[in-house]
């Protein structure tokens, strides 16, 4: 069996009794779905999730073993959920749940994939639902952060560095000091998006000014191997740690900068991604062009953060007159 070490790595306590009771191979390969096969942390997180609470459904109504799960247990299972979360997260359970089983039917410790015929909720999105700020409400909030301190210079560092290359903020919050480079005359980001992809994207000159007199104050251009974003150290003597910032570290901040500068939109993380991209379209800016410097797969996920139709609808709305 796996042992403790082995199960933390892959996120679980324990292994979930219907594969335990399949033996050792099938929990080898349960532990191996999320340590080889997944290397994505967010994904492994997420995944993670949806099969411990599969699983703790199957045992709360005494469904022990693997041999007891087919078609129609996982299909309860999906409308069993569908009741109380939103679609698509329904829909990422299933994923999950038919990966695991895929992994485990080609170990060979299932003849067949019960998840496979399951069909999941519909959901088509046409609209992103990320909120985005105007290009007046994004200058106010990089305006209003006090670059007297160094936390203020990264901070703002941070805002722009999403807005002027679509970033994510994993890949942002993810790069070294080196990853902001010279090339030729310009200056150029090295993202590292999923997937293990590496994205250069060259340098805004707005976004590079924010950037060289971040780096110049923290005084870290030659700790080239250290993250470029990092937390405050305290009493440590130094302005910043050798730590990277987290997602979590940059949401608080973003949230306590867009409140101190009186932006009432419950910004997050993703806001910047799409607020860039629907700067840029209401600009001249082409949608092949914006999936490009966003690196989507697909014209169709970079629409989703296409918002310039947002203000068209409330100018005709704005026609009602009574």
């Amino acid at each position: 069996m796996p042992s403790s070490r082995q199960l933390a790595r892959a996120g679980f306590q324990h292994v979930p009794a219907p594969i335990a009771a399949a033996g050792d191979r099938a929990s080898w390969r349960f532990i191996e779905f999320f340590t080889a096969n997944i290397r994505n942390p967010n994904t492994r997180r997420a995944y993670g999730r949806a099969v411990a609470d599969f699983f703790r459904w199957c045992e709360a109504r005494r469904i022990r073993e693997l041999a007891q799960i087919h078609p129609s247990i996982v299909a309860t299972y999906v409308e069993y959920r569908g009741s109380e979360l939103a679609k698509p997260t329904v829909k990422q359970h299933l994923a999950a749940v038919r990966m695991l089983f895929d992994w485990l039917v080609v170990g060979q410790v299932l003849p067949s994939n019960p998840a496979s015929s399951v069909r999941g909720p519909k959901h088509i999105v046409k609209i992103g639902k990320t909120p985005i700020l105007s290009r007046e409400e994004t200058r106010l909030l990089l305006d209003s952060i006090d670059v007297a301190t160094i936390s203020g210079l990264r901070d703002r560092a941070l805002i722009a560095a999403m807005v002027y290359s679509f970033a994510r903020i994993g890949a942002v919050l993810s790069m070294k000091v080196e990853d902001y480079y010279p090339q030729g005359k310009r200056w150029w980001l090295r993202l590292h998006e999923k997937g293990g992809k590496e994205h250069l994207v060259p340098c805004h000159h707005t976004l590079e000014e924010y950037l060289d007199a971040y780096c110049d104050a923290a005084n870290i251009w030659d700790e080239r191997k250290g993250p470029l974003f990092r937390t405050i150290a305290g009493a440590s003597g130094r302005p910043l740690s050798l730590l990277p910032m987290r997602q979590a570290d940059a949401w608080r901040m973003i949230r306590r900068r867009a409140k101190a500068a009186g932006i009432e939109t419950a910004v997050g993380n993703h806001t910047f991604r799409a607020t860039g991209i629907t700067a840029y379209l209401e600009n001249g800016g082409t949608l092949e062009h914006a999936q490009q410097i966003a690196a989507h797969e697909s014209p169709r996920t970079t629409k989703l953060y296409d918002r310039t139709k947002d203000q068209v609808s409330l100018d005709e709305i704005e026609r009602i007159a009574i």
